[in-house]
């Protein structure tokens, strides 16, 4: 699709962008005393199907299928968005290998209007019919199945294939011509190994663990970033403050959530020039990241109300808008 061909679609969604979330709205669902009132004050930004009665699963998930429907109704190549929809399709195959491995369905582990479908995932594995998979599922599907079968490890089988989808990750925005999708996929792959080598090393996985977990990304050696996490955590920081990840070491001294929340914060910011595209699917890419951000920050809050606790734990958890 030709830069210019993105005019009417850009345009769509800078009307629709006013309607994302602010700061200040999010101030307004954090100051609802109750969590029924602040599915009340949802329900009157239109979020929902419009059922008073509706949950926070049902209301995010409704969320969630109005961004794909945006998008379609845009009439832009569908594939165009591909890689913003591979780490549900690879969270598909593990359901999917572990449903095969137990011999049980589990229907709500999945997640809708991903390729290959549930139903087709289901019978590539328990027939091993691996080939009909994409070339980058394929020999994780193989290995991920066998490796559960023959060593019951069921984190270890999520390992080969959280690797493989961070690897197609980074090979779409290798391949892709759009900057905002080179962009996406450097700091996917990116903020994904910062958070395993974080996980890793406060769990104290060895080093042969850590490296078989990491991808290959810009601006990092997964070789010395597996040795800095076996190390320690001051070495972990040392690390990516020479990599040019400062702000993530800082936000791993401070806190589990203020660490979780800089790996979320960070792509927002990276993908704020976005705004001022108007010939390129930039823009259309960032409204579906930001769509996901806010969605993600609202379940935080609901959560926190539904749960009742403090507006100081919930606020600690919640993401920077786009807007």
């Amino acid at each position: 699709m030709s830069n210019t061909g993105y005019t009417f679609a850009v345009a769509r969604i800078r009307a629709m962008e006013s309607a994302l979330f602010s700061g200040a709205v999010i101030d307004q669902l954090m100051s609802c005393k109750t969590y029924e009132e602040a599915l009340r004050f949802l329900g009157e930004k239109g979020w929902g199907d419009g059922n008073p009665v509706q949950n926070t699963d049902a209301m995010l998930s409704e969320e969630r299928a109005k961004i794909w429907q945006t998008v379609e109704d845009l009439q832009v190549p569908m594939d165009t968005f591909d890689v913003l929809s591979y780490p549900n399709a690879f969270h598909n195959l593990k359901t999917a290998i572990k449903e095969a491995y137990l011999g049980e369905q589990y229907d709500a582990f999945f997640y809708e209007n991903t390729t290959p479908s549930k139903e087709d995932l289901r019978e590539i594995i328990k027939n091993k019919d691996y080939q009909r998979l994409p070339k980058s599922m394929e020999s994780a599907a193989q290995d991920a199945f066998e490796t559960l079968l023959h060593t019951r490890d069921g984190q270890l089988c999520d390992v080969i294939i959280d690797r493989a989808c961070l690897e197609a990750i980074r090979a779409a925005g290798e391949a892709a011509a759009d900057d905002v999708i080179r962009t996406y996929a450097e700091i996917t792959v990116a903020v994904a190994d910062i958070k395993i080598a974080v996980r890793c090393q406060k769990t104290k996985k060895p080093y042969d663990f850590i490296l078989r977990a990491l991808a290959p990304c810009k601006g990092m050696q997964t070789e010395a970033l597996a040795r800095a996490a076996t190390t320690g955590m001051d070495a972990l920081c040392d690390y990516f403050a020479i990599s040019g990840y400062a702000e993530a070491a800082e936000a791993v001294k401070v806190s589990p959530s203020a660490f979780e929340c800089w790996c979320d914060n960070y792509m927002i910011e990276m993908l704020q020039p976005q705004k001022y595209e108007a010939f390129s699917v930039g823009p259309l890419v960032a409204y579906i990241i930001a769509r996901e951000n806010e969605i993600k920050t609202v379940g935080i809050i609901l959560s926190g109300k539904r749960n009742a606790l403090s507006d100081e734990y919930i606020r600690e958890r919640i993401r920077e808008m786009y807007v």
